[in-house]
């Protein structure tokens, strides 16, 4: 696959990052020399200095064979002028990176398309998504719904105290459980787990289930004591923190910590923002501050700020004041697994948010859905079983699935169902499945 990048900023290097692991053909440009030295060096790419929004540039990048053009500079109108060239010229998909709630709204997917763009990504939305889901929903690291909630997704750091621990899976995840265990993140790794596996005490188990369940899988991952959140200290007042206020439940409200005074004063004029939202001007990451703002009394503590370091600090001392749901952004994914060790909570990134999304545009078969596991190095999709492909021919158990595969559960005309070896899955199912490594070659069973 042929692909264009345009921006080598977090998100662009990122991109480059995965894709290039993948045998892509990938061609970044960026205008800024500095930013691309290293880049073709360190990954299997051609780095462009160029201006992506420049027709010429984009010709001599081989737009015209483009399979998919991803514009991920820090200006929206770059972005979605670098897909409309890059469409016309014959890109067959493109991606822009926006941040605004208007124009990634689905009511102007169809006015989009027609210029040429055919998704929007607004990360810092996707991550208050994600964000948010974890604040409602305080004893769990993860959430993630297919067909609107028909099955669930959910990521648990184990602890002492649990009732699964230490009992193969054979056990625990038999033909009537109601649940199954898909993924098992331990220390720096992440296990496809099968029948003689165990769960450990620290471990992130990623167990696929039924909303009717969630209260069991509660109980027998002893978390019973964490309290539902409804008031919250936010450090930082950028676009994720005033996304994730939008997005809250009515019953949640928050106090926003922002060391920018102009930031502050705009804050304090959005009327969607301070109906939820007290704005303090000050140093989220002050000790005496937040003890003076009631951190102890705080369900919840999320450090938003664009500074990773100063998240994981924060969150860490949030911990210590008594705080039991800390959510951090750390976009320095070098900085992921020594926040995971560190034990500071939730741990969101927007690259790894917006990856997501742009994998969903790469595979060919039909997939409803991407979602890649922010502190493993796993991916789950929800893809759709074509008539005749591979994965309806055989039941599960006799598919002969590669050793880091794992089918989680079907939804069949409506309804979510876990798998078993005995399960037959049928055209038109949407399956959902989790992989280690390339997501791409999962999609020859399906189509």
């Amino acid at each position: 696959m042929k692909i264009l990048i345009a921006g080598a900023g977090a998100v662009g290097k990122h991109l480059a990052k995965l894709l290039s692991r993948e045998n892509h053909d990938i061609v970044i440009l960026d205008p800024n020399e500095e930013r691309l030295q290293n880049l073709q060096n360190d990954f299997d790419l051609m780095a462009m200095v160029a201006k992506p929004t420049s027709i010429e540039a984009l010709q001599e990048a081989g737009a015209a064979d483009a399979d998919l053009a991803v514009g991920v500079m820090e200006q929206e109108e770059s972005n979605i002028t670098f897909c409309m060239f890059a469409r016309s010229l014959g890109a067959k998909k493109t991606v822009a990176r926006v941040d605004s709630y208007e124009y990634s709204s689905p009511r102007y997917a169809d006015f989009f398309h027609k210029i040429g763009i055919s998704s929007m990504i607004y990360p810092e939305s996707l991550a208050a998504e994600e964000i948010v889901d974890s604040m409602k929903r305080s004893w769990i690291r993860q959430w993630w719904e297919v067909k609107g909630g028909e099955l669930v997704l959910i990521g648990v750091k184990v602890r002492k105290g649990a009732k699964i621990l230490n009992i193969p899976l054979r056990r625990l995840c038999g033909p009537d459980a109601p649940y199954l265990i898909v993924a098992i993140k331990r220390g720096s790794g992440t296990i496809i787990p099968h029948g003689d596996d165990e769960v450990k005490s620290q471990d992130v188990v990623y167990f696929m289930t039924q909303q009717k369940y969630i209260p069991y899988l509660r109980e027998i991952t002893n978390k019973d004591d964490y309290p539902d959140v409804r008031n919250a200290i936010i450090t930082g007042g950028g676009n994720t923190a005033m996304c994730v206020v939008k997005q809250m439940p009515d019953y949640m409200h928050v106090k926003i910590i922002e060391q920018s005074e102009e930031r502050c004063d705009y804050l304090s004029e959005q009327e969607d923002i301070t109906r939820h939202a007290m704005i303090i001007h000050g140093d989220g990451s002050d000790i005496s501050l937040l003890e003076s703002e009631s951190v102890r009394t705080a369900e919840a503590f999320l450090a938003l700020t664009n500074d990773t370091e100063s998240n994981i600090l924060s969150c860490l001392a949030a911990k210590r004041m008594g705080v039991r749901k800390t959510i951090a952004i750390v976009e320095n994914t070098d900085y992921i697994p020594m926040a995971e060790s560190l034990d500071i909570g939730t741990i969101i990134n927007k690259q790894t948010v917006a990856a997501s999304h742009i994998y969903q545009m790469m595979l060919n078969a039909d997939v409803k859905n991407v979602k890649c596991l922010t502190v493993s190095n796993a991916d789950v999709a929800e893809f759709v079983a074509s008539p005749g492909s591979k994965i309806t021919r055989k039941p599960v158990k006799d598919l002969r699935l590669p050793p880091n595969i794992n089918i989680g559960g079907i939804v069949r005309d409506g309804k979510g169902m876990l798998v078993n070896g005995s399960t037959q899955i049928m055209a038109g199912d949407e399956v959902v499945v989790f992989c280690l490594g390339n997501i791409q070659k999962i999609e020859k069973y399906f189509i």
